[in-house]
């Protein structure tokens, strides 16, 4: 495992939840293009992503959009890295590929359990077995994707549980989004940096 936990902040809204991420050192933050209550238009990305430094990560969230629809939104959005939850084949991936997004595969886990570049994503998040649920799911005795690879644990964490989930699973990288926000779709900045640092913490 790193020294240093590869820390993603999905969900963003508002200027103010950027720059929190941002500033509480976040590598990753996601912008949520699919039907949600987190969901934002490409206008919207496009000036969020303007105020996101060149090191940190924005990624677009899509679910079971058509290709067409997905490389519209990416190059409209400005977004570096795209996030596919749904049932795309290997030529879809391949197609993003070569547009030079960086490609992140979201799945639950499973058995087996997915590996990272089984569809020639760079990164692979694994969520809980239900999906979305934001529910914390029982990580321990969880078998984890192989070491080195770049695999994200996401479903459930928060700031208080972001810790045991680490030592659990041993991942290259941590997703959050229910778990740093006040009421549903809506962000707390206090709980986002405590999230990131509590990441941080752990050794």
């Amino acid at each position: 495992m790193t020294t240093s936990l590869f820390v993603k902040i999905c969900g963003l809204r508002t200027e103010r939840d950027v720059d929190t991420a941002v500033e509480a050192g976040a590598d990753a933050i996601g912008f949520v293009f699919s039907e949600s209550p987190r969901r934002i238009d490409a206008a919207t990305a496009a000036r969020l992503c303007r105020r996101v430094p060149d090191d940190v990560l924005t990624v677009g969230v899509f679910r079971a959009e058509p290709l067409h629809d997905v490389r519209s939104l990416a190059a409209e959005s400005g977004i570096r890295a795209v996030q596919l939850h749904g049932p795309e084949d290997r030529a879809y991936y391949d197609d993003l590929a070569a547009g030079g997004w960086t490609l992140i595969r979201a799945t639950a886990f499973g058995d087996p359990v997915p590996h990272c570049g089984e569809m020639g994503e760079d990164m692979l998040l694994l969520d809980a077995p239900v999906p979305g649920s934001g529910i914390a799911w029982d990580w321990a005795g969880k078998p984890s994707a192989a070491p080195g690879e770049k695999w994200l644990l996401a479903g459930g964490l928060s700031p208080d549980n972001v810790r045991d989930a680490v030592d659990a699973t041993r991942p290259w990288g941590v997703d959050v989004s229910s778990g740093v926000e006040q009421s549903r779709g809506v962000k707390d900045p206090a709980l986002i940096t405590a999230f990131v640092k509590a990441a941080r913490a752990v050794t």
